[in-house]
């Protein structure tokens, strides 16, 4: 039997190269370590992880990252998220269509804005690989920015391609970040939404859950460290709504600088209310695309004012 799980595919984009699984034995090839983590059924047959353990997530990423996007360097500190390859590059794919139908630049010429790149800059790093974009990174946690610059550096023909940027206003998404002369084809985000420390708490809580993960109180302290993020990540006050409202408040600024503003939506019940303040902000054109991988469905809306 293979090594292979196949529990994603048919879900994910076309052209991601995860459709197909996990192949376990390249994997650990290009990333040993991986091996540590390897967790085989009673007939030696069919491999995965303990997808609760942090340490086995961040190795299997890594591995990932290794193998198919040639990337040799990728750390981040203790507590900071550590995002899913697959579903990450799902989104760059899915934009990538987006793009095709928009504009003749090749790809070589388009600039992108990742707007809370977090420590891992992983958006940036998977498309530069996948599409050969240039990429603007900003994030509000000076953390964040070093560990994101850390990852670019350290990996050949990345800082050519990716420049990181400090927001030091916290109230600012936009603002500060592009710049007067600048234009960007794509602006895309993964916001934080969750409303408050306490909620995003719980969420930490439903995860470990899901995993069934013991529940003593050693390992729920370590569970909120590996699953839920440091503060800009997860929470800011109104949640993904208030930040997504922000968004479309300050795009009508930069209207003539961006094609296509868009940002992930992780709940289904927000799409009303972001889409009544994006007819409010007179957005000519809204778009929303559904991803999937496995049960878990996402999505991220697009706008335009052109």
């Amino acid at each position: 039997m293979s090594d292979k799980k196949s529990i994603i595919k048919d879900t994910l984009h076309q052209k991601n190269t995860h459709r197909c699984g996990y192949d376990f034995n390249a994997l650990t090839q290009v990333h040993p370590p991986l091996s540590h983590f390897i967790i085989r059924n009673k007939y030696n047959q069919q491999a995965t992880i303990n997808f609760s353990d942090s340490n086995a997530v961040k190795a299997l990423n890594f591995a990932l990252l290794k193998k198919h996007y040639h990337i040799e360097h990728w750390d981040f500190p203790t507590g900071y998220l550590c995002p899913p390859i697959p579903g990450r590059v799902d989104y760059i794919h899915y934009l990538a269509d987006l793009l095709k139908k928009s504009t003749s630049d090749s790809s070589d010429k388009i600039s992108v804005l990742d707007i809370g790149t977090g420590a891992s800059c992983i958006y940036p790093m998977l498309g530069v690989r996948t599409q050969g974009w240039r990429f603007v990174a900003s994030d509000i946690d000076p953390i964040s920015i070093k560990a994101a610059n850390a990852n670019v550096n350290a990996n050949k023909g990345l800082a050519k391609q990716i420049t990181c940027r400090l927001q030091h206003n916290s109230n600012h998404i936009f603002a500060g970040i592009i710049q007067p002369n600048e234009y960007y084809h794509l602006t895309m985000c993964n916001p934080p939404f969750h409303k408050s420390l306490a909620d995003a708490t719980k969420g930490t809580s439903r995860k470990w859950h899901n995993l069934n993960k013991d529940s003593d109180n050693s390992n729920r302290k370590n569970s909120t460290l590996n699953f839920g993020g440091q503060k800009a990540e997860l929470w800011c006050q109104g949640g993904e709504v208030a930040f997504i409202r922000q968004m479309i408040k300050e795009s009508k600024q930069y209207r003539e600088q961006v094609l296509w503003f868009t940002c992930l939506v992780s709940k289904k019940d927000h799409l009303s209310a972001i889409k009544l303040s994006l007819k409010k902000a007179n957005a000519a054109k809204i778009k929303l695309v559904k991803m999937a991988q496995g049960q878990k469905v996402s999505r991220f809306i697009a706008w335009s004012f052109s």
